[in-house]
Order: structure tokens, then sequence, then C-alpha cells
């Protein structure tokens, strides 16, 4: 978001100076050519932009005639963007796994890059588009589902009120009309959907969705110094711990992803490598409603 100092723009002069920002930052450079093509702007368009941020904050932007390109100023201070590793590496995994092209991302030069495959998951576009439909509204579907507790597919009303994702599945978080409960359905599960109805419960009444926890994870305590050491820059560890929070309802899919379902003892250290310090806060008397 833009500092209070900032002129008001519109949203599209910030959005290209968001830009700006990124390339000169992510990249140490950026010309007219960079906002043409991203932006389907003018060669005239661009010029003032480049202009008019560099007349604004001279020390940001340096232009370099040998490059023909602006470069990154030595006290470069981004005013519309807040550099972030996590949102850099967002967009590299979007673009990875073909959710944007390239020439959708604001990366210019990418890195070489490779990730562990997610299996394609079933959800048919049908599907999404009538949970979404049912949740806005509110309502309740009808719907024949594939649970793992029965052989064959079965028939029950669910009211879905949010969508949650584990890492690696898509869910509906929905009441149960069957079981009288608040419950995940994996939405590649769904095999029809029917007809709508009216809600019976009120989506407040899902403690486990709006009630958050705060996992506490530390390294593991047979680790040397240095491999604890180790372990606490990679989670961006203070004093030996780091905080996680997450929804009691997504408790069991957090535990799972980051190999604190089972017994710290039961696998080396080398292998577990972190630990959940408040063990036993969060894996209290309460139990996990479990998904479908």
């Amino acid at each position: 978001m833009p500092k209070k100092h900032v002129k008001q723009l519109n949203w599209g002069a910030e959005r290209r100076n968001a830009f700006i920002e990124f390339r000169v930052f992510w990249h140490g450079r950026i010309n007219r050519s960079d906002l043409m093509e991203t932006f389907g702007i003018s060669l005239q368009q661009a010029s003032l932009d480049l202009s008019g941020y560099s007349d604004q904050w001279k020390r940001n932007l340096v232009y370099d005639k040998s490059q023909r390109a602006y470069v990154r100023g030595k006290n470069f201070t981004p005013h519309f963007i807040t550099p972030s590793a996590e949102d850099y590496f967002a967009q590299l995994r979007a673009v990875g796994q073909g959710l944007v092209s390239r020439e959708q991302s604001w990366i210019s030069v990418f890195p070489g890059y490779g990730a562990t495959p997610t299996p394609a998951r079933g959800v048919a576009p049908e599907t999404l588009r009538d949970v979404l439909a049912a949740i806005h509204e509110p309502a309740a579907l009808h719907l024949t589902y594939q649970s793992m507790s029965r052989p064959e597919p079965s028939a029950r009303w669910i009211e879905p009120h949010a969508l949650a994702f584990d890492g690696f599945r898509w869910h509906a978080r929905a009441f149960c009309q069957n079981d009288q409960v608040f419950k995940d359905f994996l939405l590649s599960r769904i095999v029809e959907i029917g007809n709508q109805g009216p809600v019976t419960a009120d989506q407040q009444g899902d403690a486990d969705w709006h009630r958050e926890v705060v996992l506490e994870i530390g390294p593991h305590p047979d680790l040397s110094p240095t491999q604890r050491r180790a372990i606490e820059m990679d989670y961006g560890m203070e004093d030996g711990r780091a905080e996680i929070p997450v929804r009691r309802a997504l408790l069991f899919y957090a535990l799972k992803r980051l190999g604190l379902d089972t017994d710290p003892a039961a696998r080396r250290p080398q292998d577990q490598q972190i630990v959940l310090l408040n063990r036993d806060e969060i894996l209290g008397p309460a139990e996990r409603v479990g998904e479908q």
C-alpha cells in the first residue's frame, strides 16, 4: 500500500509504480519496454511513468545511458511495495505450476527453478462453481459423496461456508446435516451435486474453524548446537522457537505437513528436525472432527 506521503494516484498508476519498484528491487533495472509489454501502454505513457517516478524519488532510480534503462540507486527505498521473499517465491511457484504464464508474472529474468510435483486434483469446475454459490447464498447442497468410510458413494446434505487448502488438496468446510456436525469434505470426492436447500446451522457455530491455535516449534533437542542453529535459520526462529498460527479445524493437516503428527522419538533427530514445544496444550482433550 502507498505510504501517507505518496501523492494520491489512480489504481492503474499505483500498479505501474509498484511494478517499477518490483523490477528495480529484484532485477536492478527497468526500461520503457518493460512497462509497455506488461501493461499494454504506449511509449509515451511508459516514458511519463518512469520520468514521473524518477522526479519524485530521485535517489531510487538512476538513468544508465549505456543500458538505456533506469537502474537501482544506492539508497533505493520502495514506497509502493514491501519486498518479500515469499511474494517472489509465490510468483515462481505460480509460473512453475502453470497457474500463470511468464508474461503475466512480474519477474523478468527467471532463475533455474524446480519443485517437487504436486499431483493434479480432480476437482470439476462445475463442482467448485456450485460450492461457491452455496457459500455466497448461503445454501445447503444435496450431493453424492465418496467417503473413505463407505464402499459406495452416498447422498447427504451439506452447508458449505468456506474453502480450505491442506497443502495438497482443497476442501469445503461445511455443516453436515446427516451427522449434525461441521466437517471437511474433499471437493475431488464430490461425485454429483443436486438441488439447493435452506441452511439449518449458523456457520459461526463452527468453533474449530473460528478458533485459532498457535503451534510453538523448536529444533529437536537431540540435534547438535550447529544443527539446531541451522534449523533455527530454516524456520526463522528467535531464541530457539517460532510460532505458527493455524485454524483449529486445519490442525490435523498442519501437524501432518510439518511432520509433527507422530511421537518425536519415533524418528531420528536428523529426520524429525523440529518438535512441537506446546504439544500438551495443542493436543489436549479437544478432538478434531475428521475429514470425510
